[in-house]
């Protein structure tokens, strides 16, 4: 099942290292790991705003998040170099059972850039 993940991982830190612009990055990340991932169906980045409340700055479908169908879903923080959460990155499946240790790793991965280029931007 990782495989996908781990494909699209590597197009999404190409685009890292090239320094694209923090929202083009987002939004070129949810769009990959739904397109790309047959399991993945939804994908959104929210960040922290001053009063801690979460604001979606990227998601792979703007009109529909799938919280009411999804059957798996996997939360992972953004954080900067500093340790500080700065949000989230919100992966989820219509799937029961679909994702591996790998899948996780590869999207902490992932959130994990995201979260120090938050601070960069």
């Amino acid at each position: 099942m990782s495989i996908a993940t781990d494909i699209v991982s590597l197009k999404i830190m190409s685009e890292v290292y090239k320094k694209r612009g923090l929202e083009d990055l987002l939004k070129m990340t949810c769009e990959y790991l739904e397109d790309e991932v047959p399991y993945i169906d939804w994908v959104g980045v929210y960040f922290f705003e001053r009063n801690d409340e979460l604001k979606l700055m990227a998601a792979s479908n703007l009109e529909n998040d799938l919280t009411w169908t999804s059957n798996g879903e996997l939360k992972f923080p953004l954080k900067n170099s500093n340790n500080e959460a700065k949000g989230i990155m919100i992966v989820r499946s219509k799937e029961a059972i679909a994702f591996d240790v790998t899948d996780v790793s590869t999207l902490e991965a992932i959130a994990q850039s995201l979260g120090e280029l938050s601070m960069a931007n």
